[in-house]
Parts: C-alpha cells; structure tokens; sequence
C-alpha cells in the first residue's frame, strides 16, 4: 500500500471519538491529530498517543492533513466552520439541517472551489446513504412515492437544539416512527402521510436550578426546523435520571419506495438500519468519504459536494479490478 490518507479530526465530542474509532480501523489511513476550541490538555482521546491542539492554529497544519472531518454540530458550529475550513483543508461534514443545505453547499463551495479543495457535506446516515437510497427509489420507480422513517433512536441533532434552550442544563430527543403509518406504507398503499402522522419526538429535558419549566417546553415546541411540525412531548427529568436511562445513543430507520412498474405491478423497495451507536455509524461513514474526498481531489474534482455525487467505489479501500471480482 502507498503512503496513508493522512485524516485530521475538528471537534472531539461524541462525533470526533467515534472518528477517532473508525479512522483506527481503516489500513490505508492514519491520524494526524485532533483539534478542539476547548483547551487541548483537557481533551482525552481514545488513544493516549493522539495529538490533540487548539482548533485556532489549525491553519498552521495545512501540508500536513489530507482530509480534515469535521464533528461540530449542525446548529451553530458548522455554519462558521465549514466555509472557514473547506478555505484551508479538503473536508468532510455531516450538516444534517435539511432545510438549509442548499444555502449550505452554496457557502461551502465558493470556499472550497478557489483554493483548490474538495468539500463533501451532508454526509452520514441521512442525509447520507438514506439520501442515496431515496435517490436510487426514485430514479428506478419513476411513478410512486418514497417515505422515509427515524428512529426509535436518539437523534444527536435535535438533542443539541434543545441543549441550546435558556434554562437547559442536558437534554436528549427520541424520534419514534408512528407504527400505523410504518405498516400502511409498506402494504404499498401509498398513503399521503403529514410530517405529523409520520413521527412523534420525546423529550427528556434536565432544567437549570432558576428555570421555568413552562417556558423552555415551549421554546422547544415551537422551535422551527426541529419541533414545530410534530406532536412533541417533554418530560422533565433530574440529571441522575437522564445518566442512568438515556446514556446509550441507539437510532436507525428505513427509507422504503413503493410504486408500480409496466402493467400496475406493485413494487416495494426497503432500505434498513438497527444502530446502538448513532454517533460511531456516522462517524464510519464520514471516515469512508474521506477516502473518497481524498481520492476526488487527486483527480483535481474540486468544490462542495454530496452523496449524490460520488461513485461507491471511490469508498472502498479496494481497487476496482477488486471490487469488480469480489463484490459485483
């Protein structure tokens, strides 16, 4: 094997250590280091050997990082940083605002495109290989239609729009597909389902000592993006409670397309995950489109882009010849 994709990780939270994880199983790579805005003797990473520096030199690292993976949040961080970043680095990000990824992808790719990088945003589960599969739904069932279902899982996301409420001192959010509505898709009855019919999202919410319980349910209820469209339920826990029962992170879902080909024939096509770590899948996934990122600007394939645009076998470790012979 050649010289290692050389990775470097920016935000180690739950996201950076399930990188930290993956990049530990992938021959062809290796990790330069970790780069955090929290001060760097206080980060612990898995293995003790593992750089860590502050995220604001990280500019000084450029000759010496192939694929910079980006782990902050959807919310607040990776507004700033990814165009900041996608500058210096070729990146990979997992921005799963769905709303606003057009607007994203625009910010990301006039600061990638200049200077030569290569951005993959939006990548993970979904968006990610849920967004593939919608795609491939779409494109193979032309007259149907594709429902996509969350959970039951903890979704990392939503969990952090919460924490970010005035008076929230640790939340999570469970999304819960609807099971009536899981079954009549898949009878291939095609319902026209609300966003509300589809899913319900649970709330267990841990207050700071002077807040109002009254008060932070309804900025969660009526926080647009998030919850606004949902029957949403918060329940008030004690800090204790929210270590004991909602530590672990499981998620999952499916996308399923149902529609009919030549003479009216019903056809139904099921895509699935069971996840206990929600954070290290994604992360998997974001360490292969590293590959793939890194492999893209070789062939001097810059600017943002996305799922859609990337070939499986620019995933893979294995060489084409391989893929072709063991895989097709």
């Amino acid at each position: 094997m050649g010289t290692k994709i050389r990775i470097g990780i920016a935000g180690y939270g739950n996201l950076g250590r399930g990188v930290e994880a993956a990049v530990a199983q992938n021959a062809d790579m290796e990790l330069v280091g970790v780069f955090s805005r929290r001060d760097p003797a206080s980060v612990k990473p898995l293995n003790p050997a593992v750089q860590v520096r502050s995220l604001a030199a990280i500019g000084e690292f450029q000759n010496d990082i192939d694929v910079l993976i980006l782990c902050g949040g959807s919310k607040n961080d990776l507004p700033e940083q990814g165009p900041a970043l996608a500058a210096m680095f070729n990146t990979v990000d997992s921005f799963d605002t769905h709303a606003k990824i057009p607007e994203y992808f625009q910010a990301v790719n006039q600061a990638a495109e200049p200077n030569g990088n290569t951005a993959l945003i939006s990548v993970g589960w979904d968006p990610g290989l849920f967004s593939i599969n919608r795609l491939f739904g779409e494109a193979v069932l032309p007259q149907g239609a594709t429902y996509t279902f969350w959970g039951k899982g903890l979704s990392q996301g939503h969990s952090d729009a919460i924490r970010r409420v005035p008076g929230v001192k640790g939340a999570v959010q469970y999304t819960i597909p609807v099971p009536d509505a899981v079954e009549r898709v898949r009878s291939g009855e095609l319902p026209i389902l609300s966003t509300r019919e589809k899913h319900t999202r649970d709330c267990y919410v841990v207050l700071e000592a002077d807040a109002d319980a009254a008060t932070v349910k309804q900025a969660i209820v009526t926080m647009p993006d998030y919850f606004a469209d949902y029957d949403t339920t918060v329940s008030f826990i004690t800090e204790d409670e929210l270590k004991r029962d909602h530590s672990a992170m499981p998620h999952g879902g499916f996308v399923i397309r149902s529609g009919t080909t030549g003479a009216g024939t019903a056809q139904v096509v099921e895509y699935s995950l069971k996840l206990d770590s929600n954070p290290e899948f994604t992360s998997s996934v974001l360490v292969a489109y590293a590959r793939a990122a890194f492999r893209l600007n070789q062939q001097g394939s810059i600017g943002a882009k996305t799922v859609f645009d990337v070939a499986p076998g620019l995933l893979s470790p294995k060489t084409a010849a391989d893929l072709r012979k063991a895989l097709l």
